[in-house]
């Protein structure tokens, strides 16, 4: 990858920057206290082009590529983490999904108003009793003239609510069978569609985690993405990505927690002198910034990689893996170094640890990645 940011990155970079600073910065733990999903500010994010980053310009997207994407994701993690995964959820999965495997008529339907932000996106894949074990899905999509009928459920599902379009994969054929799942655009308002219980989570509070509900909901077959029996293995393609996005989202987490810590260090004092003069809170920043700089360079040469349209299944793999567990570590010394008042929600690290621990769940857990990786190199 490019040693050096290239104009566009710097560009959005700052552009993030002030943006966070303008309208998510005064109200983080007002968001993250009521839990309130902010929806107004992905039409802002919309405006400026970062709800479909990603999206051609033909369809009204940015047109930008993964390195920009991810960019854009870090920015806004970094200053709520919350912000950033709805963010990368939107883009990454339900956009994505549509952008990657359907076709024109659907592509020209759904992402002029998933890209601007008009239209808000939810992926639903993850079931209560399969979350891993996605082969073993119970939802069901049975054939009934020019319609199929849903029923079934989908959990700890980002914008299962608020979403206004989903993209949800269902089983048209035999249970464990990767050809026998079908992914399907589902409009919010279609009868039969609900949002079920909403999630009371450790963090990412802001960001909306909800259950998706179908009961006897009759989709158009034009809505099915790609042929009957591919959802799954799109699936898989789909996370490929989506791996690259917990990565920075992981990054910008790490980022925001470091530059917290080495602040605080500088001012505060202990036996007249600032703690950052002690080695033993010198060294700790030390070690979290060359993690946070080996995770950004595995993040963004996986985001090169997508690019230039190679095969990144293992390099997003170990991108997400590496960075979300860097994460975790760097915000839990963060919060060491504020001592007891990195315990309080007086100051930021508390929510960055809080938020940090999704990054190893979330879009496939460590142990699949590690699962993930393991297979190519045993190939």
């Amino acid at each position: 990858m490019e040693a050096v940011a290239t104009e566009n990155q710097t560009l959005i970079a700052q552009m993030v920057r002030d943006f966070g600073a303008q309208y998510i910065q005064p109200h983080i733990m007002e968001w993250d206290e009521s839990q309130e999903f902010p929806r107004d500010v992905f039409s802002r994010l919309g405006e400026l082009g970062l709800m479909g980053v990603l999206v051609p310009t033909e369809y009204g997207g940015a047109g930008f590529g993964y390195p920009e994407y991810v960019t854009a994701i870090a920015g806004l993690a970094r200053i709520d983490g919350s912000i950033g995964l709805s963010m990368a959820a939107h883009n990454s999965l339900c956009t994505g999904h549509i952008l990657q495997h359907a076709s024109e008529a659907q592509k020209q339907q759904y992402l002029p108003r998933l890209a601007s932000g008009e239209w808000l996106g939810a992926w639903g894949l993850t079931e209560p009793n399969t979350g891993s074990d996605a082969g073993n899905m119970r939802t069901t999509a049975v054939r009934d003239g020019d319609a199929f009928v849903l029923n079934g459920a989908k959990n700890f599902i980002t914008h299962g609510k608020s979403g206004d379009v989903a993209v949800v994969i269902a089983r048209t054929g035999e249970v464990g069978d990767s050809h026998g799942m079908t992914a399907f655009i589902v409009e919010r308002g279609t009868p039969g569609f609900a949002a079920g219980r909403k999630e009371n989570k450790l963090g990412m509070r802001a960001s909306e985690t909800t259950e998706m509900i179908f009961t006897d909901c009759r989709v158009p077959a034009a809505n099915v993405i790609g042929a009957v029996g591919e959802g799954f293995v799109q699936s898989l393609k789909v996370l490929d990505g989506g791996r690259i996005s917990i990565a920075a989202l992981s990054l910008g987490i790490a980022q925001g927690a470091l530059e917290a810590a080495i602040q605080y260090s500088k001012e505060r004092q202990q036996f007249n002198q600032p703690i950052s003069q002690f080695q033993g809170i010198a060294f700790k920043l030390a070690d979290m910034a060359t993690e946070i700089e080996a995770a950004r360079l595995l993040t963004y040469r996986a985001a090169e990689m997508k690019d230039a349209g190679l095969n990144v299944n293992r390099e997003s793999a170990m991108a997400k893996l590496y960075a979300s567990e860097v994460s975790v570590r760097v915000a839990n010394e963060a919060v060491q170094i504020f001592g007891g008042y990195g315990y309080t929600k007086d100051y930021p690290v508390e929510k960055f640890y809080r938020d940090a621990k999704l990054c190893t769940i979330g879009e496939g857990t460590s142990e699949i990645q590690k699962l993930v990786i393991a297979r190519t190199l045993l190939k």
